[in-house]
Formats: structure tokens, sequence, C-alpha cells
């Protein structure tokens, strides 16, 4: 029989698997990985390009921001 603790920490354990869950199932929608995909495209090609004026810079903040965007959607509560 379990006890308290020995209880809570399977309930804990399922909770656990069960975020992993839904976090997986965001990673693996065609919009998350569609816009992660742009997103690593846009960074990309602006090393490929070079970056040498100050709108180069602001591509690559802007694309790093979407990155970061659908990074931190994974682990939403939503």
């Amino acid at each position: 029989m379990l006890n308290g603790s020995e209880n809570l920490g399977l309930v804990d354990m399922e909770l656990s698997s069960r975020t992993q869950q839904s976090r997986m199932s965001k990673v693996m929608t065609v919009g998350w990985l569609g816009q992660t995909t742009a997103s690593l495209c846009w960074i990309l090609s602006v090393f490929a390009y070079g970056i040498s004026t100050t709108g180069d810079w602001m591509q690559l903040f802007a694309a790093s921001s979407w990155m970061i965007s659908n990074i931190a959607a994974i682990f939403s509560d939503e």
C-alpha cells in the first residue's frame, strides 16, 4: 500500500509525463514546424548574405525574436 508521499510521487510522474506529451504535441504541429523552419532559414540567410548594415542587424534581431517566440510557445501553459 502506498503512503501519502509515495502517492504524490506517482502523481508528479504522471503530470510530468503529460506535460512532456503536451510539449511534444505542440512541436509536432504543422504551424509550429513551419514557423520555426521559416525563422531558422531567415536567420541563416542573414549570415549567408553577410551583416554589413543596420538593416541586416534588424533582420537578424527580428528572425531571432521569432525563433525565441516559437521556442517559448512550447513551454507555455496554453
